[in-house]
């Protein structure tokens, strides 16, 4: 039997909530350290800091590096973006709608990068575009950044496809439309919700990953994570801290859209 908050007792109630207090302030406390450490006033990473200052946000804004490896990070989590999509998209249809031999395996295929870790992906990744002379390159990125990228898509949008009832599309091409405009104006607009958060977690695993990117990078060509984990080896500068807020702070912003988005889906069906 589930236990609802007004269902307890005050103490157990009290309980619940001090514990889950304890645990997001655990939770917290490496972000709010971070992001203070980005308006301190002092050359390395010292908590707490001994002043304020916005000097280090001025010198990442003003870094040619940093704002080429901010452009880089975009550009590829924006095209990983839309192949993921392209790729979830009817990939998912097939999954929830398609009637053939080993269906279910092909699911647990497809989910695979989400289980396997993601060195042996990035190890594997790596041998391949370094035969075929590709490492270094945009299209690199992309593909790789698509394989981890995917199976968030594909679950997104698997999950709005199962919400909607079928019967209305149906309706639709019993009125005239063919499959494909009823697909087209029934089915995508009931579904948006998921796809637009399969599209959202995707640009989020792009953007943040960097296990992925630091095999994939060259000197010329790197992303924001990258260009934090090679500076980080060479200097405690707190510009680090900068990118680092600016990555949690564009992440929670997507988190909280996806959330909302999801819940929106959730009260439509």
């Amino acid at each position: 039997m589930l236990l609802t908050p007004n269902a307890m007792g005050p103490r157990l109630r009290i309980g619940l909530y001090f514990t889950t207090a304890l645990i997001a302030l655990f939770l917290m406390l490496p972000i709010v350290f971070i992001v203070l450490l980005s308006f301190g006033s002092s050359q390395w990473l010292v908590f707490p800091p001994p002043g304020w200052t916005l000097k280090w946000y001025e010198q990442f804004f003003s870094n040619p590096e940093w704002m080429a490896s901010v452009l880089t990070s975009l550009k590829v989590a924006v095209i990983t973006t839309i192949c993921a999509v392209a790729l979830g998209l009817p990939t998912a249809f097939a999954l929830v709608r398609g009637r053939f031999p080993g269906r279910e395996l092909l699911y647990a295929l497809f989910t695979l990068p989400m289980i396997v870790p993601l060195v042996i992906i990035a190890v594997a990744v790596y041998a391949l575009f370094l035969k075929l002379g590709y490492t270094g390159t945009l299209f690199s990125f992309v593909v790789s950044h698509v394989i981890v990228a995917l199976p968030f898509t594909i679950i997104s949008i698997i999950n709005s496809l199962k919400l909607f009832d079928q019967s209305i599309e149906d309706a639709a091409v019993i009125c005239g439309a063919s499959r494909m405009q009823a697909v087209y104006l029934v089915t995508f607009p009931a579904i948006r919700p998921g796809m637009v958060a399969g599209a959202l977690f995707a640009f989020l695993v792009s953007w943040d990953e960097v296990v992925l990117s630091v095999m994939m990078a060259s000197p010329t060509l790197q992303t924001l994570p990258v260009k934090m984990w090679t500076t980080l080896r060479q200097d405690l500068t707190p510009v680090i801290a900068v990118a680092s807020t600016l990555l949690i702070g564009l992440s929670i912003l997507i988190m909280v859209i996806a959330a909302a988005l999801r819940r929106r889906n959730e009260v439509s069906a």
